[in-house]
């Protein structure tokens, strides 16, 4: 069978925990290196990775061309609005026909359900790279860096303030698999989609009180209060006027709590320079654990193929 990564919650307990550990032991082995180098074993060797983008991309488009070049392949990368994607070919033709050319698909796109037909279709591995309903290869970079600096994530408990969106559900997929409790902080408008948060369980706690969230949290977690395609911008600033990550909000956590946010940040909004600019934060280390983790998954998806 294909091994593609459409979702954390789709991933069997022992492989979420292989990915990460194979991320950990990835970057480890190379600590020094330039990052031109291929690891060692080159477990994508001859490889080609094909990938796509509906939606801008800054963390995802680099971390992918350097992961896969890490682990000894090739990149081939499109917009699709260049494709012929983007002039209404079928989702499945354009999977087809990339399965005869490359040896694995990353897609960042608008829907989660064009990623699901696509993955269908396709005979080579499919990597979800973002989608409206969840971002996978986010939080593995997360759960990287939060191991990094706090030990296995068992038994820990993480906060999340703002929108439940995306990463977010992706937070919540993992969270029973992985064993640690996840705080939700959102407006009663803007709260995880309800198919999602029913996946998290008992290991998720919903409330509107982003200091109920944190209170003792070894982890603090936000993201934008306005993704890509959203149109309520006004709306929006004034629902999470109360859910910004200052100083005050963090000296409710634990006392050795980190900050976490996927990037880019609207400094002033859902965080504060002094939040994600203070000895707390942790995000130039999550932005760089996308290349192990995106490495680890890559090395993952071929493994059987």
């Amino acid at each position: 069978m294909v091994r593609h990564f459409l979702d954390i919650h789709r991933l069997e307990p022992a492989d979420l925990r292989s990915i990460l550990d194979d991320a950990h032991a990835r970057k480890a082995a190379r600590k020094g290196w330039p990052q031109g180098r291929a690891d060692t074993d080159a477990p994508a060797r001859d490889r080609v990775l094909a990938m796509i983008f509906e939606k801008n991309s800054t963390r995802t488009r680099f971390s992918f061309d350097a992961a896969i070049r890490q682990l000894g392949g090739a990149a081939i990368i499109a917009n699709a609005g260049d494709m012929q994607l983007g002039r209404g070919e079928p989702v499945e033709d354009t999977a087809r026909v990339l399965s005869r050319m490359v040896d694995a698909v990353m897609i960042r796109a608008n829907s989660h359900e064009d990623v699901e037909r696509f993955a269908q279709a396709s005979t080579v591995p499919v990597i979800n790279g973002l989608t409206d309903r969840s971002h996978p290869c986010q939080i593995l970079a997360d759960i990287v860096t939060i191991e990094e600096q706090l030990g296995p994530i068992a038994g820990k408990t993480l906060a999340w303030i703002g929108d439940g969106n995306n990463v977010c559900h992706s937070f919540i997929h993992a969270a029973p698999l992985l064993g640690f409790h996840l705080n939700v902080a959102c407006p009663a408008d803007y709260h995880p989609d309800l198919r999602d948060l029913a996946r998290g369980g008992h290991a998720v706690t919903l409330t509107s009180d982003p200091r109920d969230a944190v209170r003792g949290a070894e982890v603090v977690i936000t993201d934008t209060w306005v993704s890509m395609g959203d149109s309520d911008y006004e709306a929006r600033l004034a629902a999470f006027e109360h859910y910004s990550v200052d100083q005050a909000l963090m000296d409710l956590a634990d006392p050795a709590a980190i900050f976490l946010h996927c990037l880019p940040a609207h400094r002033g909004e859902e965080v504060t320079d002094a939040v994600i600019d203070g000895p707390r934060s942790v995000v130039w280390d999550e932005a760089e654990n996308r290349i192990h983790a995106q490495k680890a998954v890559l090395a993952w998806c071929f493994a059987d193929a």
